[in-house]
């Protein structure tokens, strides 16, 4: 940002988090910097619409959820209405998975809420210059990605992954692993039970599953993987059921 007098033009930022301690805790971090300031705060995405009105930021932090208030879906939406606007994404959700969802739906950065404070920093300025930010992990993991797909192509057996879902067939696997049934599924996301039934059938084609148990299954084990602390996973056999954020 340019320099006025003595005074510098700070980075306008406005967070969406639902948590207020660790709301409030980025905000207070972001305020020491000589070259930010929070112009506002959100717990959904109803009141950053109204913030965003308000004090009309240079880039919105936002939390990723899943389910109800998608913030991806949010994501898509606010960049065909605000271009300009700049949005990182942070999340604990897994970032060889989301990092590159978080791009395609229009954010200009994704990280990690495990990631050191300094990162944070690092990605504001990153996305403030102009640059994309993803973790060095995820930009050498699609480097290297790009340089197997060819030798993937002609592999002889299919490689079967989680990828090939869309967004909203992403969230719908993810709500199964956590145990919910279509029901459920159905109300959390505002569909109906008839729309969650097909988007099921076409997640079972897509991971080459031939029926619903194993749908299911596959699903938890990959929820329990991916949300469960290590210790939790490997511990005891006993069946758990891990609660996705629907909402």
């Amino acid at each position: 940002m340019s320099h006025s007098g003595k005074n510098p033009v700070k980075t306008r930022i406005l967070i969406l988090e639902e948590h207020p301690l660790l709301r409030h805790g980025v905000r207070d971090y972001l305020n020491s910097q000589p070259d930010m300031i929070v112009c506002g705060e959100a717990d959904n995405i109803r009141d950053a619409r109204n913030k965003l009105a308000e004090c009309k930021p240079h880039l919105l932090l936002i939390a990723l959820r899943l389910g109800t208030g998608d913030s991806l879906e949010f994501v898509k939406a606010l960049k065909a209405e605000q271009p300009a606007l700049l949005i990182l994404v942070y999340s604990a959700f897994e970032e060889a998975i989301f990092a590159e969802r978080a791009l395609r739906a229009g954010a200009e950065g994704y990280m990690m809420k495990s990631a050191p404070a300094e990162e944070l920093l690092t990605a504001i300025r990153e996305i403030l210059s102009g640059n994309i930010y993803v973790s060095r992990d995820v930009a050498m993991r699609a480097f290297k990605k790009s340089l197997e797909s060819r030798a993937e192509a002609r592999s002889a057996r299919p490689t079967i992954g989680i990828e090939r879902l869309s967004d909203r067939e992403m969230h719908i696997f993810n709500l199964l692993g956590s145990g919910l049934r279509n029901r459920q599924i159905a109300q959390s996301l505002n569909l109906s039970v008839k729309t969650i039934e097909t988007h099921r059938e076409n997640i079972k084609h897509k991971l080459g599953l031939h029926s619903s148990r194993e749908l299911v299954e596959l699903a938890g084990k990959y929820v329990e993987l991916t949300f469960m602390p290590p210790k939790a996973v490997v511990g005891r056999s006993k069946k758990k059921v891990v609660r996705f954020p629907a909402a």
